[in-house]
């Protein structure tokens, strides 16, 4: 009986994986149409048309539109170096002298993660003083600390946060940072917006006549709303990843953290965010 759950569950997640896999550039495209109905609403529904009008809201469009655009640009890269950053590999000759933090198949040339290391490797010892390092069947691979296997990418990834659909790739060492700055520049880029097109949605329910084509109005009513939604959302979501990140921890480590009674990754809130936007380009 509880052999035929444990198949059945393991059924269920092999379907759940292959559907987020199936998903790949669909998020992708689903991502930039949502920035596409929004530029359009922005843009060229009502602050393009109010720049080149003319008038007292003149410098008001310019300056929305030029925070905007800027805010758009870094939102993009940020967004597009999660997805096609490598969030970190298991080097080929791994051991417990290397930098399971970066992935860098060097050891550690810095003192600042001395400490931190001999903690690690202490912690990977038993007591009979042998090596209690995990090993992956499915990549046939020893697996270092702080490393998980991610069965949507068929892989174990360093410092494994989690696997997120909106970038269709694992969020890890490598990339974390770029995924921490895509909320905040997100979380930024949804506020303008919502702001901007704050009055306009007020204006839907009044007596007042509201220029524009249907389409144009109906564009706007729903850029306003998404971005309401998505900048709440994201707000959360970048409220609790600063709270990982000050405590050097991830969201899979968060419920580890439960049976710990202390967290050997810990080295105090600065040093926690120095080491968690720290990124490797040699990976």
């Amino acid at each position: 009986m509880y052999r035929s759950a444990g198949v059945a569950m393991a059924w269920n997640v092999f379907r759940f994986c292959t559907a987020l896999r199936g998903l790949g550039s669909i998020m992708i495209l689903l991502v930039l149409a949502i920035v596409g109905v929004t530029y359009y609403a922005v843009v060229l529904c009502n602050y393009g048309p109010a720049l080149l009008a003319g008038g007292p809201t003149t410098l008001a469009a310019f300056a929305v539109l030029l925070l905007f655009h800027f805010l758009l640009a870094m939102l993009l890269w940020n967004y597009f170096s999660v997805v096609f950053t490598n969030p970190g590999s298991v080097p080929p000759n791994w051991n417990l002298d290397f930098d399971v933090e970066t992935g860098e198949t060097a050891p550690l040339a810095s003192s600042e993660f001395s400490s931190q290391m001999n903690l690690q490797q202490s912690a990977a010892l038993g007591s009979t003083g042998n090596p209690r390092v995990r090993y992956c069947r499915k990549c046939n691979q020893l697996k270092p600390p702080r490393c998980h296997h991610c069965s949507v990418c068929g892989k174990c990834v360093l410092k494994m946060d989690h696997h997120c659909v909106w970038v269709v790739n694992c969020v890890g060492a490598l990339n974390y940072k770029y995924f921490l700055l895509f909320l905040f520049y997100t979380f930024l880029e949804t506020t303008l917006v919502t702001l901007s097109l704050l009055p306009h949605f007020i204006a839907f329910f009044s007596d007042v006549d509201i220029p524009g084509s249907p389409a144009a109005l109906a564009t706007t009513f729903l850029t306003f709303v998404l971005n309401l939604a998505f900048s709440l959302s994201v707000l959360g979501f970048m409220i609790m990843h600063i709270s990982l990140v000050s405590a050097n921890t991830t969201t899979i480590e968060a419920y580890e953290k439960k049976t710990t009674p202390h967290w050997i990754y810990d080295l105090g809130w600065k040093r926690n965010f120095a080491q968690g936007m720290m990124m490797k380009s040699s990976q």
